[in-house]
């Protein structure tokens, strides 16, 4: 019964399978050794491997049953892949950059592998490994900030020349590695500013704005 079965698998899906073989490694080997060990985000490995799954498939199938289709394929393809791309923009929670990069590199790949129907397996993984070694330099090379807003007390350390002491308080109080502080609005009545404070963290890659933080003379007491 079971040779029945396998007698019926043509080699376009044999083919098709190795293709999916190499969208997975390359996909786990981006989400799981490079974006994982950095962000520790659980959820966002969870969604990255999923879609690069599911959108492989879906390019797949698209293609076959479109190529019935005399003179629309090209048209239907081409919706098809702005309606997988749109998803990168209609969501419900704001996605850092740092992860909206990552989410387009995996689709794209997906997409790639799917429609790489004609192309020298060779070529395939050439062009996979291209776009991990990408990843590779950027992620060494570019360092990325985190960014927190921080409704601050001391507005009298905000003047220019006085840079490095506001810095300097900032880092005795809130314990981060502060590289660069940005001055907002100014409350004169209250003695307070906001201040956008850029500083570096191992915790998580995600360039992305913190909850706002509130430091008042009180909380030195």
């Amino acid at each position: 019964m079971l040779d029945n079965i396998f007698e019926g698998i043509t080699p376009d899906y044999y083919a098709m399978l190795i293709r999916f073989f190499i969208c997975v490694v390359v996909s786990w080997i981006i989400i799981d050794r490079l974006y994982y060990r950095k962000s520790k985000r659980r959820d966002f490995y969870f969604t990255f491997m999923l879609i690069s799954i599911a959108i492989f498939f879906l390019v797949f199938f698209m293609i076959f049953v479109l190529e019935d289709m005399k003179g629309k394929a090209g048209i239907g393809l081409g919706i098809g892949l702005f309606g997988i791309f749109s998803i990168m923009r209609y969501r419900t929670d704001t996605m850092p950059v740092r992860e909206m990069t990552y989410l387009f590199v995996i689709i794209s790949l997906a997409v790639v592998n799917a429609l790489a129907s004609t192309m020298p397996l060779v070529e395939l993984v050439l062009t996979n490994l291209i776009v991990i070694l990408a990843i590779i330099i950027c992620e060494w090379r570019l360092k990325t900030e985190n960014v927190k807003l921080i409704q601050y007390d001391k507005i009298e350390l905000i003047t220019p020349d006085k840079r490095e002491e506001l810095i300097a308080d900032l880092k005795k109080r809130t314990g981060l590695d502060i590289t660069k502080v940005e001055v907002g609005a100014i409350d004169m009545l209250r003695d307070m500013t906001m201040l956008r404070v850029h500083y570096r963290s191992t915790d998580s890659g995600s360039n992305s704005v913190d909850k706002m933080t509130k430091l008042y003379k009180q909380d030195l007491q």
